[in-house]
């Protein structure tokens, strides 16, 4: 087999085209993901509290010459984008709960059992 039918073969399986597509989705989903938080959630829950404490501009912090306010920016973030995915797929696992089956009747045989067991006992 040559080298361009050989990876004509790996590049169209389906294993590769389908990692292909989760990530491209993955990388825009995490545009939505960062935007939401940064747009939406910050300016709405993070900057009051900042606020509130006299933290305007959190990664300015520094201490000699050490800026852990852009960690502990980098740290807030992750935060609120780790707990925006956590409510995001709770979301979507409550509306894809798997159906359950309701339970099959009983056959017939033990429907005839059951009928024999309830005779005897009468007798």
């Amino acid at each position: 087999m040559g080298l361009v039918q050989e990876f004509r073969t790996f590049a169209f399986k389906g294993n590769v085209i389908d990692l292909a597509v989760g990530v491209i989705i993955g990388a825009a989903f995490g545009k939505i993901v960062s935007s939401l938080v940064e747009d939406v959630i910050t300016p709405l829950l993070l900057n009051p509290a900042l606020k509130a404490v006299g933290a305007e501009n959190i990664a300015q912090l520094s201490w000699n010459g050490v800026k852990y306010g852009n960690f502990l920016s980098a740290i807030i973030s992750f935060l609120c984008i780790a707990m925006v995915l956590f409510w995001l797929i709770k979301g979507a696992n409550k509306l894809n709960k798997p159906v359950v089956e309701a339970p099959a009747g009983p056959s017939n045989e033990e429907v005839l059992l059951a009928e024999i067991r309830d005779l005897l006992k009468n007798k």
